[in-house]
């Protein structure tokens, strides 16, 4: 490793009735932050469990957690907020100066939150939003929506991201002193990387492998959902207009 270490890496799960995925996520996000820290690479870490108005058992296996680990933090929504509201307590409550989301459902190698800090220092980024390298395992309805949702986010915004609704994006904490998070929807994964874009902050990607959920259900494809991500997506349009870069080129 080259460069200071940094000093706290707060990763945050947004779960909905996640009882059989909760302890595999909080306990795979535990081995790799050990890894970090014996490595020098964190000094110190968190793992923050947003419970959504869950209605199964994943508020008392959070708290439970919790009681047993005090590097682990159970937050409860006392209703259901959706994935927007779910993203934006995290945020809120995380303490580090790294911040990492990820579904419950683990789409990803907890390992690869390695590579995305070596990455965040080597090129000085303020963002690293991982794409998945293979996306097959998805089935075709999601894959086509995911393509058309890409595209229409370049349209409108000028923002040319892979796979930019996915649930891996590794932040700097500061670049929430200007970024505010409106969307309750699943358009926030999105607005998170357009504000940082449009405030002239550094993103990054990287290319991971993608593993689907294999309990339970998506239901970000629905009719619902995607009616919420138009109107939210409009909106931000609208408001982007006000708002201008508070870090130069280069910076």
């Amino acid at each position: 490793m080259t460069g200071e270490p940094f000093e706290k890496l707060s990763i945050f799960f947004p779960m909905w009735n996640e009882e059989a995925y909760i302890k595999r996520a909080v306990g795979y996000a535990k081995v790799e932050c050990e890894s970090l820290l014996e490595r020098g690479e964190i000094l110190d870490y968190e793992l923050i469990v947003v419970d959504d108005a869950s209605t199964d058992s994943t508020p008392v296996l959070a708290d439970e957690m919790a009681a047993a680990d005090p590097r682990v933090v159970a937050v409860h929504h006392p209703v259901n907020r959706k994935l927007g509201g779910s993203m934006k307590t995290g945020f809120a409550t995380a303490t580090g100066d790294l911040v990492l989301y990820s579904d419950a459902d683990l789409p990803f190698d907890m390992a690869q939150v390695s590579q995305a800090v070596r990455l965040m220092r080597l090129y000085e980024a303020d963002v690293v939003s991982a794409y998945r390298l293979d996306r097959t395992g998805e089935g075709l309805s999601r894959a086509i929506y995911t393509f058309f949702y890409n595209v229409l986010i370049r349209r409108l915004f000028g923002v040319r991201m892979r796979d930019i609704n996915f649930a891996f994006k590794l932040c700097r904490g500061r670049i929430f002193e200007h970024i505010e998070l409106q969307s309750e929807g699943s358009f926030i994964d999105a607005e998170l990387i357009i504000r940082t874009r449009k405030l002239g902050y550094d993103v990054i990607q990287f290319g991971v492998d993608y593993f689907p959920r294999t309990r339970g259900e998506s239901t970000l494809a629905s009719f619902g959902v995607i009616r919420t991500i138009l109107k939210e997506m409009f909106a931000l349009r609208k408001e982007l207009r006000g708002i201008t870069p508070v870090v130069g080129p280069g910076a």
